[in-house]
């Protein structure tokens, strides 16, 4: 497969992959693997590179892309720790043995002449939505490559998400059966439930059921 480089345009197909859940995916999925040379750990970059030749080579569904994407999170904080200091405070440091192969993922995506897109202060999911409502603007389909349940608020007619572990569509239906909300109401059971997971506090005693039937 490759591509040419243009401007995403109606009708075009535009997917978009979740670089960093795709690196910890190949961590925890493989045994650990070295470099014979070295002893540098390689295992997240063989992963992650079977996953992407994989997604290059087949089609979504019967689609191809002609437009495709990595997109990664800056190592740098972004702006919502400066908004709310706790935010993913709880979180471990990435494992060592998976810090030196951040920087080899990248350079992989590279070899496979594809864009590698971060940007400091913003994460892999800020990046994400801004190409999708460009796109969409654009008349273009989008597939988001990710099981990231905060990527699902931007399911819309003509974006879906596909989780390739699995090799299942996210679409507006299961969106609605996980939240019980559409997709564009993602983002206020969020807001009132909270995320453990990102360290954020809701509404003290709201859940995502709760949360659901308040909105609805």
């Amino acid at each position: 497969m490759s591509f040419t480089p243009r401007p995403v345009a109606k009708g075009d197909h535009l997917v978009l992959v979740d670089g960093s859940s795709y690196i910890f995916r190949a961590y925890h999925a493989l045994p650990p693997l070295t470099r014979k040379a070295d002893g540098l750990p390689v295992g997240a970059v063989s992963g992650f590179c079977n996953m992407l030749w994989r997604l290059m080579r087949e089609t979504i569904d019967g689609e191809k892309p002609t437009h495709l994407a990595v997109i990664f999170d800056a190592p740098a904080q972004t702006f919502r720790s400066e908004i709310f200091g706790a935010y993913k405070a709880h979180r471990p440091e990435p494992p060592d043995d998976l810090r030196p192969q951040f920087k080899l993922i990248r350079e992989a995506v590279r070899a496979f002449d594809i864009p590698c897109i971060e940007q400091d202060g913003f994460e892999a999911d800020d990046l994400i939505a801004s190409y999708v409502c460009c796109a969409a603007e654009k008349e273009a389909t989008v597939t988001i490559v990710a099981s990231d349940k905060d990527l699902m608020q931007l399911i819309r007619p003509g974006v879906t998400m596909y989780d390739s572990m699995k090799e299942k569509r996210i679409d507006a239906e299961a969106v609605k059966e996980k939240f019980g909300v559409p997709p564009e109401k993602v983002v206020d059971v969020q807001a009132l439930a909270g995320d453990s997971i990102d360290n954020v506090p809701g509404v003290p005693g709201i859940g995502i059921k709760t949360a659901a039937q308040l909105i609805t």
